[in-house]
């Protein structure tokens, strides 16, 4: 019997017996320096668990520069595809003297048919993996919390719904009959909401009359929802849209509606208080304050397991509102309303959970006339550092008059981009895609951007010229060989977050995509039959992998746990196996994106 660690997946997959059976069906062998483990074209035969040592992966048809495929150190297995295949792929080749536990054939072809979970293992793609590294998590002790995996159906009233012919006298009653906050109204098959503070200021502020109809003060562009989604996405729903409702809809009709004292009133928890903080702040000291609570806000959610995308939808959202509100504090009405501002780059697409820099910048109205633009905009910009957003390393903000035009201004400004196709106007193109409006007339940004989609969705050399950017990093698969030192890392932002990133916004632009979010991106890609479905989930998986990796490495810095100056390293060897191999995944599914890439916009040539 050999003494092997059976805690990590796959092994957690056997029962008690099964684990037993690989006790005492392996052996430990070892293997000296540069020996051939497995070679390519070799039938499989055995698969290998490292107890201690280096194993290079290499794939001999390839370049010697680009050899390299992957690098395993202890804890990780390898061998299983080769069995499952027939054959090995790859060449297995030590780097460092071993000791490798080494499974036979058979017993490994026995235990995926006794234990079918563990022969799927093998053959599931990231998106699966990622779901069991959650569920490990969650199994260690990681408390998940309720918001998580509560639903709306589980927190919503049934909606109060009255006639477009009711009063406004009816309405109050029926309101106060029912204790509700809200009441929906039908109107030729539509719906609209009237909320107590409607009703109010319609009597008092508009001198209506009791006997109004109510459907003259209702809205009727509502924030909805699901009642199967996560009441979590609610509460992204009323902070993005600045509401405190939202309405439960199933099949095009109104089954209820879920209010902001609702969800209080089902859990507590520190997301809800930022979100009151925020709104309920009244000056910049107070914005300051709700800001500075971001962060511990950032490391309760991740400690509590809750799946990143919710937590980026979050951070998009109240971030987008501070901003706002600073905008609104600042700026005065007559020009808010002739303006739009934009946040771009990570911010603009809802992907930067903790704040790094200001990326932003202004259009405003032709015919608009704001003799102090410039001061107020490096006003503006003062602002956001006090609220924990530093300047942009590049400029790209409204105190540079670079980053403010007019609309028209704006128009000829993305006609010089396209037409020069140099670096730095290609480089700008694509922060301009990622701009999203957070405050002021956001119809602005929105004809802009369909000018934008129609100088360049069809221009195959400019799409070639901006995908070729995606390829200026190389998955860093290269790179795992050489980190035999704790100090070393491989740098996640450009070897995968970037390709990622900048690839999809590529197919976007040529799709007229106007989702800003990689991931809203992947899935339009998907609906459009532009990537394959699953191909499109593993990607969003890979992304929000390295999100996750380059995040813990950033709350440790946070924590003064770790002084490093690259937030973008991670350490391979700090990971546990399933991390390690999820990256490895992870990694294969960037490089095969970037070969798609090439074949697409013919940039082999």
């Amino acid at each position: 019997m050999v003494d092997m660690d059976l805690s990590q997946p796959p092994f957690t997959l056997l029962d008690d017996s099964g684990r037993e059976r690989v006790v005492r069906g392996v052996d430990l062998l070892y293997f000296s320096r540069d020996e051939i483990i497995l070679d390519a074209g070799q039938p499989g035969e055995f698969m290998y668990i490292i107890h201690k040592g280096e194993i290079a992966e290499l794939d001999p048809h390839a370049p010697s520069d680009q050899a390299r495929i992957a690098h395993y150190t202890a804890g990780d297995l390898f061998g299983a595809i080769s069995i499952l295949k027939g054959t090995s792929r790859y060449r297995f080749k030590v780097e460092q003297e071993s000791l490798c536990y080494a499974m036979p054939r058979s017993l490994f072809e026995h235990l995926c048919c006794d234990y079918p979970a563990f022969a799927e293992f093998f053959r599931r793609g990231l998106a699966q993996k990622t779901r069991l590294l959650a569920e490990r998590r969650a199994e260690s002790g990681v408390n998940m919390a309720g918001f998580m995996l509560a639903r709306v159906s589980a927190c919503m009233r049934a909606p109060l719904i009255v006639e477009s012919t009711t009063s406004i006298a009816a309405a109050v009653n029926r309101l106060n009959e029912s204790h509700a906050d809200s009441l929906l109204v039908g109107n030729n098959g539509r719906f609209g909401v009237v909320t107590k503070t409607d009703l109010l200021n319609a009597l008092v502020m508009e001198g209506a009359t009791q006997a109004r109809p109510v459907v003259t003060i209702a809205h009727f562009e509502l924030v909805s929802a699901g009642p199967d989604q996560y009441l979590f996405e609610a509460l992204v729903q009323m902070t993005r849209h600045q509401v405190a409702r939202v309405v439960v809809v199933e099949r095009d009709l109104p089954v209820g509606v879920v209010e902001l004292t609702d969800v209080l009133s089902y859990f507590s928890s520190r997301s809800y208080m930022v979100s009151l903080e925020l709104e309920q702040a009244g000056d910049l000291e107070a914005l300051a304050r709700a800001s500075a609570r971001l962060p511990a806000l950032v490391q309760a959610l991740m400690a509590q397991g809750i799946k990143l995308r919710f937590v980026m939808d979050l951070l998009a959202a109240l971030n987008g509102r501070i901003v706002d509100k600073a905008y609104q504090f600042l700026i005065d009405p007559r020009y808010r309303v002739q303006s739009c501002l934009l946040v771009m780059g990570s911010e603009g697409r809802g992907e930067q959970i903790l704040k790094t820099d200001q990326d932003n910048a202004l259009i405003v109205a032709d015919d608009s006339y704001w003799p102090d633009r410039a001061m107020a905009m490096q006003r503006f910009t003062e602002t956001l550092y006090t609220l924990g957003y530093p300047p942009c390393p590049g400029n790209i903000m409204v105190s540079n008059p670079a980053w403010v035009d007019s609309e028209s201004g704006w128009r000829r400004t993305v006609s010089r981009w396209v037409e020069r196709r140099d670096e730095a106007s290609l480089m700008n193109l694509a922060i301009m895609l990622d701009a999203r409006g957070v405050a002021g007339d956001t119809r602005l940004l929105d004809r802009l951007r369909e000018y934008l989609f129609d100088s360049c969705s069809h221009d195959e050399l400019l799409l070639s010229y901006l995908a070729r950017a995606a390829l200026h990093f190389a998955a860093p698969l290269t790179l795992f060989g050489t980190l035999k030192k704790p100090r070393h890392g491989i740098d996640i932002k450009k070897g995968g977050i970037f390709p990622i990133v900048h690839g999809v916004r590529t197919l976007a632009l040529e799709c007229r995509i106007d989702e800003t979010s990689t991931l809203a991106r992947l899935a339009a890609l998907a609906e459009q039959g532009r990537l394959e479905a699953d191909f499109a989930a593993d990607l969003g998986e890979a992304l929000a992998l390295f999100i996750e990796l380059r995040l813990k490495q950033q709350l440790t810095r946070l924590d003064g746990r770790q002084n490093s100056d690259e937030p973008n390293l991670v350490v391979v060897q700090a990971l546990s196996s399933l991390e390690r191999d999820l990256l490895r995944q992870a990694l294969h599914i960037v490089k095969d994106f970037q070969q798609r890439l090439t074949h697409r916009f013919h940039l082999e040539y």
